[in-house]
């Protein structure tokens, strides 16, 4: 699950990272108002779960309540690659002196928790590897000890952190590690890990208003949380973007069904991660395009697979739709009464889109009989899962 910046920037403050002070809204005038409780200047910032928000318009500086207030109208209701904006972070503007990139993520090759860290911050990471691959530094921590602090200070300091703020980076790193590790998350990343200019004699920076040397921040957050952990976490369970979350995906998750929409026309449905997976793979191989994902489970009966071809079917670019079932726990009689069903729901006799159904293993005969009789339209009939992807690639382009 993904968090948005203003929810990840909570976690991290709830784990000792420092961030700007800041407030979510969701109208101008709350935003206005939240701009002149926070003190300007402040940055208005889009919150949507892509990047590239600064070079859509979607971050914006206001010095004044004039430009909050026209920040706040431009960016509410603004489309940022396919994701509408509807709530603003206001945050205190921060003086920045450098930009550093920091992040704690699973390395699966490793079986390790790895840190990154770099002092090319601002930037895409892929950038920096290909550009400066001296400045990244990737460090993996020991599972069982977790990341010590005299880790993290040798980590800022090969990274080239400046000297006196290798104890500042040190301590977000560990800080990092932390939100990483009790919150669940398959990624914390902070790009950039600001450091503020050094305190004017006459009384502080103009961002902090404080004295002291140089500081470490967290000036933006990116979290992914592990959704099969939230059970272990009901404080995060409300921290994702339903509002610009796809709306088949949202209705498949209330109906506890494993969908994710993927850019083709050819609906997939199989019973098994894995089956549905070698699904994809072959009906890629067949020159297909797989327009989702759809995992029934072992077990499935009529009823969830009628709901299964309900949510296939609400993807408008679906020409075409595989069912590739092999009999084990499901039985395939079941998942052809399903079908039939659905048909039933949907209007079949008028309904276009063309079905290949492979069944094989448990009651296969029984379900191919079935089928057969109802002699829905537009259903064909496939013994192979080879033979199942060339046909529907077939009649998706036909």
């Amino acid at each position: 699950m993904d968090l948005l910046e203003y929810q990840g920037k909570q976690l991290f403050a709830r784990h000792g990272l420092e961030v700007s002070a800041g407030k979510a809204v969701s109208t101008v005038e709350d935003a206005v108002e939240a701009a002149n409780e926070v003190g300007y200047p402040v940055v208005v910032k889009a919150q949507v779960l892509v990047g590239g928000r600064g070079k859509a318009g979607g971050v914006k500086l206001a010095a004044d309540e004039g430009e909050a207030r026209e920040h706040a109208q431009n960016i509410l209701g603004m489309d940022i690659r396919g994701h509408t904006v509807r709530t603003v972070w206001i945050e205190h503007a921060s003086d920045i002196a450098t930009e550093y990139y920091a992040s704690v993520l699973l390395d699966r090759s490793a079986k390790q928790p790895l840190v990154i860290f770099s002092v090319e911050g601002g930037v895409e990471i892929e950038q920096v590897a290909e550009q400066s691959p001296e400045k990244l530094v990737r460090h993996h921590v020991d599972a069982l000890r977790g990341l010590s602090r005299e880790e993290a200070v040798e980590i800022a300091t090969e990274g080239g952190a400046d000297s006196d703020v290798i104890e500042g980076v040190a301590d977000a790193l560990v800080a990092l590690y932390e939100v990483w590790l009790e919150e669940d998350a398959t990624l914390a990343e902070i790009n950039p890990l600001i450091v503020t200019p050094p305190t004017n004699p006459l009384g502080g920076s103009a961002a902090e208003g404080q004295a002291g040397g140089r500081r470490v921040k967290a000036l933006d957050a990116k979290v992914s949380l592990d959704g099969n952990a939230l059970y272990r976490h009901p404080e995060n369970q409300g921290l994702s973007d339903s509002e610009n979350e796809d709306p088949i995906e949202r209705r498949a998750k209330e109906q506890g069904v494993q969908y994710v929409k993927l850019d083709g026309d050819i609906g997939i449905l199989g019973n098994g991660a894995g089956l549905v997976m070698s699904t994809l793979d072959v009906v890629a191989q067949a020159g297909g395009a797989p327009a989702n994902f759809l995992d029934a489970g072992g077990g499935s009966d009529a009823a969830k697979i009628q709901q299964a071809v309900e949510l296939i079917l609400a993807n408008d670019a679906v020409k075409a739709v595989l069912f590739n079932i092999f009999g084990g726990i499901t039985r395939c009689d079941e998942v052809a009464r399903g079908l039939i069903a659905a048909f039933g729901e949907i209007g079949a006799g008028g309904h276009s889109i063309p079905f290949v159904v492979r069944l094989d293993g448990t009651n296969d005969v029984e379900g191919r009989r079935l089928l057969e009789e109802a002699a829905l339209p537009n259903v064909h009939a496939a013994r192979t899962m080879n033979e199942a992807a060339e046909k529907v690639v077939e009649l998706a382009a036909a």
